[in-house]
């Protein structure tokens, strides 16, 4: 009934994924790569991009997969799998490749260009240790009976990052401009990797699967309904937002005493007072972010000022482990003095480095090899959270924020 005009358009699930991404793009050309789990069969397709079509190049099958691989790994480092693959992902910064070359061999059967999985490494009656065999045990000096142990773990974890990193630099091959979607691509350090490695790079910041329902729409307006013009993809602030009435009710039914602020200066001044109080702010406004990440519009902030942040975000609000770092928000046009960074880090999709100069300062956030998870804050793209980066930094000298997600435990 909401829909009387109707018609079926079938997207299959990696033209979603790689439609997300090269159409949300500014690209006129560009070789497109997605690679999850397994979507249609299929763990990876390589398409070619140009102008408005999207032709398939390459494709890799289930169970060749490095989704699934890394699914694998969570869960024998203790994690949950398809859930925990992020934390995998932070762990590896803590340890050292050591174990690269057994992942090697395990991902190139035969000497083969893209990844084809000597199976001999896997076994599904070893339970739930990853359904590694004894070969893959073995290889890593450990044993299939016990848990991995805790020193070892970080390494594995490095050096699952490092194969899959050189994977799918591998699969992209030649490009000088790369879109990236797929479950995989929600992994930060690899999108630094890539930023690196190819001239132009866009990650599809929602890369998951509740991206392809961009994919599938901007996949039907270019294909199914033929039309040239390319819809601006500017914001990930795509959920619901709340009016002061909705929110005041909620407040008051809580039991809750709260103040109404008039202006949006008065909101600034008085959230940056209580950030410099070296307390910790919610921040809620307009419409909520589409994806995991916060943005600044369901954020969580301390001030990098505050010794004892870390601790108040991560153990007593977040309840997480430490090596699960939060984001650092800055105004675009000021985080060269503090950061390198590439140009995802508008959505939070990749990883910078601090400046040497600044490492003491932002020592609570820095993954290791002087990794930090950066956010870069357009003032045309979030005006209201800008304000307030720049209303902190003439208050303090320092114009960056700690910010992380409202979702806990899960």
């Amino acid at each position: 009934p909401r829909f009387r005009w109707k018609e079926i358009v079938v997207v299959e699930h990696h033209q979603a994924h790689a439609a997300s991404a090269y159409y949300a793009s500014e690209l006129q050309s560009a070789t497109v790569l997605s690679v999850d789990r397994a979507g249609d069969f299929r763990s990876a397709v390589l398409f070619r991009g140009q102008g408005n079509r999207l032709t398939p190049v390459r494709e890799l099958y289930f169970p060749d997969s490095l989704g699934d691989l890394f699914n694998r790994v969570t869960e024998l480092l203790g994690f949950e799998p398809r859930a925990d693959e992020h934390k995998v992902q932070w762990l590896s910064t803590a340890g050292k490749p050591k174990y690269l070359a057994v992942f090697r061999q395990m991902l190139h059967q035969g000497g083969s260009e893209w990844p084809k999985f000597d199976r001999s490494y896997f076994d599904a009656e070893t339970g739930n240790l990853g359904g590694f065999s004894h070969r893959f045990f073995d290889a890593l000096k450990l044993t299939s009976d016990k848990p991995v142990p805790a020193e070892a773990k970080a390494d594995i974890a490095a050096s699952l990052q490092a194969a899959v990193t050189e994977e799918v630099i591998r699969m992209a091959a030649d490009a000088s401009s790369l879109c990236f979607a797929g479950g995989l691509a929600m992994n930060a350090l690899l999108t630094q990797s890539l930023e690196q490695r190819f001239e132009r790079v866009f990650v599809q910041p929602v890369s998951g699967n509740g991206g392809t329902a961009l994919g599938a729409a901007l996949y039907a307006w270019h294909n199914f309904y033929r039309e040239e013009t390319r819809i601006p993809f500017q914001t990930l602030c795509l959920g619901p937002a709340y009016a002061p009435t909705e929110i005041k009710q909620v407040i008051e039914n809580c039991k809750l005493r709260f103040r109404y602020l008039l202006t949006e200066g008065e909101l600034i001044d008085h959230a940056v007072s209580t950030i410099n109080d070296n307390k910790i702010v919610a921040w809620m406004q307009g419409r909520m972010e589409f994806g995991p990440r916060a943005l600044g519009n369901r954020s969580i902030l301390a001030s990098p000022l505050d010794p004892y942040s870390t601790e108040n975000l991560n153990v007593y609000i977040k309840r997480r482990e430490s090596f699960r770092k939060f984001a650092a928000s800055v105004p675009e046009e000021l985080v060269g003095q503090y950061f390198d960074v590439g140009p995802n880090a508008r959505y939070l999709a990749t990883v910078g480095t601090v400046r040497p100069e600044h490492r003491e300062r932002f020592s609570a956030a820095i993954l290791g090899r002087d990794l930090v998870r950066v956010h870069t804050v357009r003032k045309e793209d979030n005006p209201l959270y800008h304000s307030l980066l720049t209303a902190a930094g003439r208050a303090t000298g320092l114009p960056v924020l700690y910010n992380t997600s409202f979702n806990l435990f899960g």
